[in-house]
């Protein structure tokens, strides 16, 4: 099978998840009141990119959680922290030092809008104090706005923590097959999507928000494991 066909298929797969799903969501709508599986993997879309020649949304970000042995993370825990606050001191704020997808979204602002003087310390440490935090509110906010208007899915995995789980296994191979980096470009990224401007050729060049995986090569029998975990998944 080629890649193309695998990408066709992984799509279809995503179709087949939406219905099962009712729908795609949007964080900004979203709250921790509904009935999230326990653990998955998660598939966000722009917000108007298409792929080559269809009407199907542009994947660009694939992740998971809890891949840690003994890890208690769960789905809506890794969602809400890429949603960042709703209220409280850093309201519609968030922690991009707990999210890497926030992290290199914000990233991608600073080198469009021309803002490293303003926030010289984005990305540094594992966590900042409140004054660090609060000096970078606002740019927390720009990253809120954008993640919390994203497509998304989420398919139900709901297996044991750890490198060798199912959720990693189908994270993993995703990236791999979507991901354009050093390889043949398959559903050319748009000149306006923001990772363009991401200071991560990984980044720039896979068309996706992630950095693991993108230039591995894909393992064929993972979207069988998909179409299994997509007949599972049920609507909210």
């Amino acid at each position: 099978m080629s890649r193309r066909s695998d990408l066709d298929r992984l799509y279809d797969l995503l179709d087949r998840l939406e219905a099962n799903a009712g729908g795609k969501q949007r964080l900004k709508d979203c709250t921790g009141y509904m009935d999230w599986p326990e653990r998955g993997v998660y598939f966000f879309f722009a917000e108007d990119e298409t792929r080559d020649s269809t009407d199907h949304l542009r994947l660009t970000r694939i992740g998971t959680h809890a891949v840690s042995t003994g890890s208690s993370t769960s789905l809506w825990n890794r969602l809400r922290t890429h949603r960042g606050a709703n209220s409280g001191t850093y309201e519609d704020g968030g922690n991009h030092r707990g999210s890497v997808f926030r992290k290199r979204v914000g990233e991608a602002l600073i080198e469009r809008d021309g803002l490293h003087d303003e926030y010289p310390h984005w990305g540094d440490g594992s966590s900042a104090g409140r004054e660090r935090r609060l000096a970078e509110l606002e740019h927390e906010r720009r990253v809120s706005e954008y993640i919390r208007d994203l497509p998304f899915l989420w398919v139900d995995v709901d297996d044991e923590p750890s490198p060798q789980s199912d959720r990693a296994y189908l994270e993993r191979n995703a990236i791999a097959l979507v991901s354009n980096y050093q390889k043949d470009s398959l559903d050319p990224r748009s000149d306006d999507w923001l990772g363009r401007d991401s200071p991560r050729s990984e980044i720039k060049d896979s068309g996706l928000w992630n950095i693991n995986h993108v230039g591995e090569q894909h393992d064929t029998g993972f979207l069988d494991r998909l179409a299994d975990a997509v007949e599972e998944t049920s609507d909210l």
